[in-house]
């Protein structure tokens, strides 16, 4: 319903009547004594209350998925599996060039790819329980944001900042950036505490540009590259993430901030995902 927009179009995905929908969405909302969408002519929008629960409910679904997939897990114990997790920030593509090395070196591991939705929920239970369902991920992060997720980062690169913006931004013409052609733009960046690197990119911003606005968000997924595509706002990005979103265009910019790049892991790492690590970086 939240994703459709409307009554009629949910009930075209579902394949019953427009009516039914109705219906149901009726009953719910009056079992719970909540109202979970605002009825407008232009379609339906989500209330806070219809935004907490649908939140939630993806959370309740994803935990429901990884219940099964950590069952056939249980199956495969004893078996040189990794799982990998992946999501459109963390896209398990950045970690092909490292496949020849690794076949190379622990040709008896296997790999199992398990997508997971990026939901701060999701983000939380997965990076603080890394080894249960999902052993690695890989992505952006520094001392702070390992701190605070609970896990452990083996470094492979430092990507530059970059920013992301709409392909018909002013800028989107443009093949490199410099801070003044900001000006005037809204910068979107991770809220103040996740990460070092882009709070000395903030403080430089507010101590030597204020011409430039910044706007802080919780978590990098997909609505928020949504709400920059939608909003015509610039988002601070990393060059791998160039695919995310089909009508973003992804900027370097001529300043020295970067961010590592590599692998999130449990602080004790089982003894094949250890070895995994070792043949990356050694």
């Amino acid at each position: 319903m939240a994703e459709a927009g409307s009554f009629h179009r949910a009930a075209e995905q579902m394949y019953i009547t427009p009516t039914a929908v109705i219906k149901q969405i009726n009953l719910l909302e009056d079992s719970l004594e909540v109202r979970l969408f605002e009825r407008t002519h232009r379609g339906l929008a989500l209330t806070a209350a219809g935004r907490s629960l649908l939140q939630d409910a993806k959370y309740i679904v994803q935990y429901c998925k990884d219940s099964v997939v950590r069952a056939r897990n249980a199956m495969q114990e004893g078996a040189n599996l990794i799982r990998i997790g992946t999501s459109p920030m963390t896209p398990a593509q950045l970690l092909m060039p490292m496949w020849p090395r690794i076949q190379e070196r622990c040709p008896d591991i296997r790999f199992q790819i398990l997508p997971f939705d990026n939901t701060p929920e999701n983000a939380r239970e997965i990076l603080a329980h890394l080894g249960r369902n999902i052993d690695v991920v890989g992505g952006i992060f520094d001392e702070t944001m390992l701190k605070l997720r609970g896990c452990a980062g083996t470094e492979l690169s430092r990507e530059p900042f970059c920013c992301a913006v709409s392909l018909g931004h002013r800028l989107a013409a443009k093949e490199r950036l410099q801070f003044s052609d900001l000006y005037g733009e809204t910068l979107m960046l991770m809220r103040r505490g996740w990460s070092h690197h882009v709070d000395a990119l903030r403080d430089d911003i507010q101590q030597h540009h204020p011409e430039i606005n910044v706007e802080e968000f919780e978590l990098y997924n997909l609505e928020v590259f949504n709400r920059c595509e939608n909003g015509n706002d610039v988002l601070l990005a990393i060059p791998g993430w160039a695919g995310v979103h089909p009508l973003l265009k992804v900027i370097p910019v001529d300043w020295t901030y970067s961010i590592p790049y590599g692998i999130l892991h449990a602080p004790r790492p089982s003894q094949t995902v250890a070895r995994f690590l070792q043949a990356i970086v050694g």
